[in-house]
This record gives C-alpha cells, sequence and structure tokens, in this order.
C-alpha cells in the first residue's frame, strides 16, 4: 500500500511543470509593474527562487500558483523599492480583438482601452491583482487564493468591487468625458 502511494505522487519537473508558465508569469509580472524589462527581470528571479526550492516541490499542492505567488511577491516588492513610480500601460502597444473598419473607429476602440486601462492601473492592489488573474488568466477563484494567500470569499469580494469601480468610473468618463 506504501509503495502505490510513491508511485501515485507527481513529480513535478522543471522543464514540463515551471517553464510553460513563463508567459503566465510575464503576464501578471507585467500587470502589476507596467515595464517590459522589470517583468522580464522579475520571471528570471522567479524562476531562480522556484528552481531553488526544487527539493521543496514534492510538499507544493500546486507548482503553478506557488510560482505565481513568488511572482506576484516579487513584483510588489520591486514596486515599493520604487515607490510607485510606474509608467502607464500605454507605452505598451495596444492589440485589439476587434479589427474595426475606419479609423475613426479604431481611434474610438483605442481610446475606450486606455480609458479601461487607466481605470484598472488605478485600483487597489489586491483588486487589481484579482481582476488580472481571474479575467485576463482565467484563473479559478480556488487558485487565486492560493497565490495572493488570501479566502476565496476576499477574490470575489475584490473582483466584485474591481469590476463595480470600473464600470461606474468608466461611465462617468463615457457620460460626462474626462
Amino acid at each position: 500500500m506504501f509503495v502505490n502511494h510513491i508511485e501515485t505522487m507527481k513529480k513535478i519537473s522543471f522543464r514540463n511543470d515551471v517553464l510553460p508558465l513563463k508567459n503566465p508569469l510575464f503576464r501578471l509580472a507585467l500587470r502589476i509593474t507596467l515595464s517590459r524589462e522589470e517583468a522580464e527581470d522579475i520571471v528570471q528571479d522567479t524562476l531562480i527562487k522556484v528552481w531553488n526550492k526544487r527539493f521543496e516541490w514534492d510538499n507544493i499542492d500546486s507548482i503553478e500558483a506557488y510560482s505565481l505567488r513568488i511572482c506576484r511577491n516579487i513584483s510588489l516588492d520591486k514596486l515599493k523599492m520604487k515607490e510607485n513610480n510606474n509608467r502607464s500601460l500605454d507605452a505598451e502597444p495596444t492589440e485589439m480583438l476587434l479589427t474595426t473598419p475606419n479609423p475613426q473607429e479604431k481611434t474610438i476602440e483605442n481610446d475606450k482601452v486606455r480609458v479601461v486601462r487607466q481605470i484598472i492601473n488605478s485600483l487597489p492592489e489586491k483588486q487589481k491583482s484579482c481582476l488580472q488573474l481571474r479575467d485576463f488568466e482565467g484563473k479559478q477563484y480556488k487558485e487565486i487564493a492560493e497565490i495572493l494567500d488570501i479566502t476565496e470569499e476576499q477574490v470575489k469580494v475584490n473582483i466584485f468591487r474591481a469590476r463595480q469601480t470600473v464600470k461606474i468610473k468608466y461611465q462617468k468618463i463615457d457620460e460626462y468625458g474626462l
């Protein structure tokens, strides 16, 4: 019976389980730091920290949640060191999911995306992180709770508040202008 338990234990492989997380780690770091270069450095730091803990991997329930938590913590630490002197995501190219037929409509769509990004960037950190992980990364509430080290109920509350804030601020701007 003991032998069966050992055989069913999942062995975590850096190549197969950790390296494929580079893109989600990068997106999370980019969303927090708003800097492509900083996000790339954070991903490298995260991968090194995860590798250095390789002898403890058997005790980790989810290597993905563990890696994302490390990435988030490193990102937040770097933000604190820079005293929140952030650049805006507007410096990054905007990828539009829908193509618009004429330049005027495209400009309007780009402006809407810019406004929503500004609103999201102004959210409190927990709300922004919850929203990022749920709506942009597609994580489940349980995974988000593990990554951020909060309860699932707190995750739901933060997502609800973030969405409400974005909706209300966007409507106000849309109706009355900046």
